[in-house]
């Protein structure tokens, strides 16, 4: 899978496979982020109102952490989501 490198930029509405993505110093407003359960690289990247789809592993690992009541059922990320470094 090919990663793509996006440094310095903002993004609104767009849509991305949070593996194939490498967010260095971005912001990413009202997007649609689909993750895969795969690694990912992100550094000093916020995420305001984004939409986070989780399919294959990634689902597996949501349903998980609801049954064991780690994540509520219903529950979404922060309005504003920043971190650095990478799974």
């Amino acid at each position: 899978m090919a990663i793509t490198r996006y440094e310095g930029r903002t993004f609104t509405k767009q849509v991305f496979q949070l593996e194939e993505c490498w967010f260095v110093n971005c912001v990413l407003r009202e997007c649609s982020i689909f993750y895969n359960g795969g690694s990912y690289i992100w550094e000093n990247t916020t995420f305001e109102n984004c939409d986070w789809k989780f399919q294959g592993p990634g689902a597996l690992t949501v349903n998980l952490l609801m049954q064991i009541g780690l994540l509520k059922p219903g529950q979404t990320p922060p309005q504003k989501l920043q971190s650095s470094g990478h799974a």
